[in-house]
């Protein structure tokens, strides 16, 4: 099952656990979010046509983060933007994360391995803003 992270109306994160295997096209986001994460399954034979990607102009001004759990685990702390704490998930071996707002602090569990990917180009320390946790997260 996808799992989706509300923050009242708002969506925080969407996990796909390393679990979900239905068959198809599954797209995660809607056709409007700035990043777009989906899950296919197709049987062996199934062609996707070739094709490129036309340029397009997109004006994004937030950065999302996928992360691909390879190794280990992860705990993932989710923050209101005002950085209030509100709720933690484990992410295991083959999990997928779609970080899309609020904040997110995180807690290797196990020897982790895990890809990052973003919206780029990253401009540094201006890219983002560094704050404690909670003391009851912390180690």
């Amino acid at each position: 099952m996808i799992e989706k992270i509300h923050h009242g109306e708002r969506l925080l994160a969407i996990i796909i656990p390393a679990t979900f295997n239905e068959p198809g096209i599954h797209f995660c986001t809607q056709d409007d979010a700035s990043q777009q994460i989906a899950f296919m399954r197709h049987p062996k034979g199934k062609e996707i046509v070739p094709h490129v990607h036309n340029p397009v102009d997109r004006h994004i001004t937030d950065t999302q983060e996928v992360l691909i759990i390879r190794k280990g685990s992860l705990r993932v702390d989710f923050y209101t933007q005002e950085k209030e704490y509100l709720e933690s998930r484990t992410l295991h071996e083959g999990d997928v994360i779609l970080l899309i707002a609020g904040g997110h602090g995180f807690q290797a569990m196990a020897d982790l391995e895990m890809i990052e990917v973003k919206q780029g180009p990253y401009v540094g320390e201006a890219d983002k803003v560094r704050f404690e946790r909670p003391v009851e997260l912390a180690g």
